[in-house]
């Protein structure tokens, strides 16, 4: 399994913007689909964004389509979500995962490995 650890997370106001990472180590990154996943406090967690190995193909949910990107740079194994135009009701912790199998895909049941998350609130 790889290692995964976020950073980037914060406090920002409505319509601004941050970029997570996550950094992964212990294993050959580029062999990972990766996904960005979160949980607001009292819901279930969901899926936000996922990238194929080589980053060429991108998967997202339709309440951030065309607000977040997710992107990678398997020479620094680590992988990013640019969030823009936040809203309040994106503030989660967010967490990153890693899947072997191919294939972008939505179900949390389907990622080998988790980092801890990060904590983004939006301020209104």
């Amino acid at each position: 399994q790889v290692q995964l650890v976020e950073s980037g997370g914060g406090l920002v106001q409505a319509g601004g913007s941050l970029r997570l990472s996550c950094a992964a180590s212990g294993r050959t990154f580029s062999n990972y689909v990766m996904g960005w996943f979160r949980q607001a406090a009292g819901k279930e967690r969901e899926f936000v964004a996922a990238l194929s190995w080589s980053g060429a193909s991108t998967y997202y949910a339709d309440s951030v389509k065309g607000r977040f990107t997710i992107s990678r740079d398997n020479a620094k194994n680590t992988v990013y979500l640019q969030m823009n135009r936040l809203k309040p009701e994106d503030a989660a912790v967010y967490s990153c995962a890693a899947k072997r199998r191919y294939g972008l895909r939505s179900s949390e049941y389907e990622y080998d490995s988790w980092g801890q998350g990060t904590q983004v609130t939006v301020s209104s």
